[in-house]
């Protein structure tokens, strides 16, 4: 390893280095590894005005093409895509035809989302006999579409109050079953890691949140079904990290499967603008409906301040 004096920095070593701050990476992404991945671009940073009609709105429809969006638009893209598991709001799609759709709305996003913006994807894999990894097939897709992978997380949820049970053979070895207490959450980016045009920007992230929101390992439990009213709601909390990690004060954030509406609450709590899109309109009535809640008992919050 090369090191310079009084903090100037380092420099890949053959099994790499412990030092990160100022680090000279550029021996390893050079490397045969990186061949055949998609690179950085040096586009020049476009971003465009979405008419305020359409700023701040949930729209009932697919989100395969979202008309309402001008290209290079949405600052984030956070979201939870249905699972295709029977429950009432899927589909039975093979899981080829699944993939396909999603590939449709990530082909869709990446259109609307600005160079340098990111797009986080929270997805739990399903079954036992066997396991679909989805993530890794999700992973395929967003790279065969010109993303940039950033990372993945970890959602540690065994904090929440009803884990798993299903054991399989109960101690014995002929038939285990793993519990999942986790999902996975993939963050990619658009062109380029960094963001331009940032320097009138307002960031909302505290330093312990930043420490925090940071690690690869999130935990936190998650949201109970019965209390949101819908059969697979995310916790405020999760896009609520990504916004303030990822955005600005007054940035876009887009959720193409809004559901109960737990992104835009998230963005109207930390000061951005969210478009959601859902297929299904009692979905989107109760996502409205939850939105003015919120709203009120913020104004009321604030009167008594």
């Amino acid at each position: 390893m090369k090191t310079n004096s009084r903090g100037a920095g380092t420099k890949t070593s053959v099994f790499g280095s412990p030092g990160r701050i100022n680090h000279d990476a550029t021996l390893f992404y050079t490397s045969k590894l990186y061949e055949g991945l998609p690179k950085e671009e040096k586009s020049k940073y476009i971003e465009n005005t979405i008419t305020l009609e359409f700023l701040d709105r949930i729209f009932c429809k697919t989100s395969e093409k979202m008309e309402e969006l001008p290209d290079n638009s949405i600052h984030l893209m956070v979201t939870s895509p249905p699972y295709n598991v029977g429950k009432e709001y899927d589909k039975n799609f093979t899981l080829e035809e699944y993939l396909q759709f999603l590939k449709r709305v990530w082909k869709e996003v990446y259109r609307v989302v600005v160079p340098g913006g990111r797009v986080c994807i929270n997805i739990a894999n399903l079954g036992r006999k066997p396991y679909i990894p989805l993530h890794t097939f999700i992973v395929r897709d967003m790279l065969e579409l010109g993303f940039l992978m950033r990372g993945e997380i970890i959602w540690n949820k065994a904090s929440s109050s009803s884990p798993s049970t299903a054991w399989g053979s109960w101690l014995s070895a002929a038939n285990p079953t793993l519990r999942d207490v986790h999902e996975y959450i993939l963050v990619f980016s658009k062109d380029k890691f960094g963001k331009d045009n940032f320097d009138k920007r307002k960031n909302t992230i505290s330093k312990e949140e930043f420490l925090e929101f940071t690690k690869s390992v999130w935990t936190f439990p998650a949201e109970s079904a019965r209390k949101i009213g819908h059969p697979a709601p995310f916790p405020v909390e999760l896009p609520y990290r990504f916004i303030q990690l990822y955005t600005f004060e007054g940035d876009n954030v887009l959720d193409p499967f809004i559901g109960s509406g737990q992104t835009a609450i998230a963005v109207i709590k930390t000061g951005r603008h969210y478009i959601g899109y859902d297929i299904d309109k009692e979905y989107v009535k109760l996502a409205e409906k939850r939105i003015k809640e919120y709203l009120l008992q913020k104004s009321q919050f604030s009167i008594t301040l």
